[in-house]
């Protein structure tokens, strides 16, 4: 009996995919690039001028300040950190929730959607105050001002996407007898994702505004208030390092955000 030949074939790798993961990778080298080519170029204009510390503090000097035990910097990261998650968590959460209840009924889009466009008018400094003598000074307070600023653009992205579903689709879902969930789950969500992470991205931007907004009205802790506790003795390079963790903060917000539409969206169907 002749021996059957084995059917194990490697797998071919296709040639788009390598040029794909190529291209990023080439990509995500001439960014890093880039911003090291700043970082050396401000490390030799604040040396090369001479240049008070005060005005424009070496990048060395600014990195320096991570060992003064006084900023305290891993438990204000912490604060700022627990005040964008928990207010981008909210919005996003309700944002979503609250779109999808204006898809259902017109009446409620008819009352409460102006409203709520005239609320996000009000400007978010102006709020603070406010909120600062109904909740005092905490967290919570910060998350609430950061979810202030994160809600509108979820909504709005999400309105939009779940109104650009095909009614052809629609039809077809209530011709069978599908469910309001099922029309939901099948049909709406999947079509609104490329909107709903659109508003997330936003949303991810400004989270972090609404996290230093309240620190600044309304806050004990974190890095925006620890940048007004050392600009009383002009000490810049402090407040840069507050303002670089406040960016790192932001940009591991977005990449999880862009991580998360990757894994859900399909390239062809990603928004901005």
């Amino acid at each position: 009996m002749i021996a059957e030949a084995s059917t194990d074939i490697p797998a071919v790798p296709d040639p788009r995919a390598l040029a794909a993961a190529a291209a990023t990778r080439r990509r995500w080298l001439v960014i890093a690039l880039v911003h090291v080519a700043v970082v050396l170029l401000w490390e030799a204009l604040a040396r090369g001028a001479a240049l008070p510390s005060f005005i424009l503090p070496a990048p060395s000097a600014v990195v320096a300040t991570l060992a003064v035990p006084t900023h305290a910097w891993v438990s204000n990261t912490l604060v700022t950190a627990a005040e964008i998650g928990g207010g981008y968590a909210l919005a996003v959460a309700l944002g979503v929730t609250l779109a999808l209840v204006f898809s259902w009924s017109r009446t409620l889009t008819l009352v409460l959607f102006p409203l709520l466009v005239t609320l996000n008018m009000i400007p978010k400094v102006a709020l603070g105050p406010i909120v600062v003598v109904w909740m005092s000074y905490g967290i919570a307070t910060n998350m609430l001002i950061t979810f202030s600023l994160c809600f509108f653009p979820v909504l709005l992205t999400t309105v939009r996407g779940l109104q650009e579903v095909e009614p052809d689709l629609l039809d077809l879902v209530h011709s069978l007898k599908g469910s309001r969930w099922q029309v939901f789950r099948y049909i709406q969500l999947p079509g609104s994702l490329p909107f709903i992470f659109s508003g997330m991205k936003v949303a991810a931007i400004l989270a972090v505004a609404g996290a230093v907004v309240g620190e600044f009205v309304a806050s004990d802790r974190g890095l925006a208030y620890l940048m007004i506790q050392v600009q009383a003795s002009l000490n810049t390079a402090a407040m840069f390092m507050a303002v670089i963790l406040l960016t790192l903060l932001g940009l591991a917000l977005y990449l999880v955000v862009l991580g998360l539409e990757r894994r859900f969206v399909p390239r062809d169907a990603r928004k901005g």
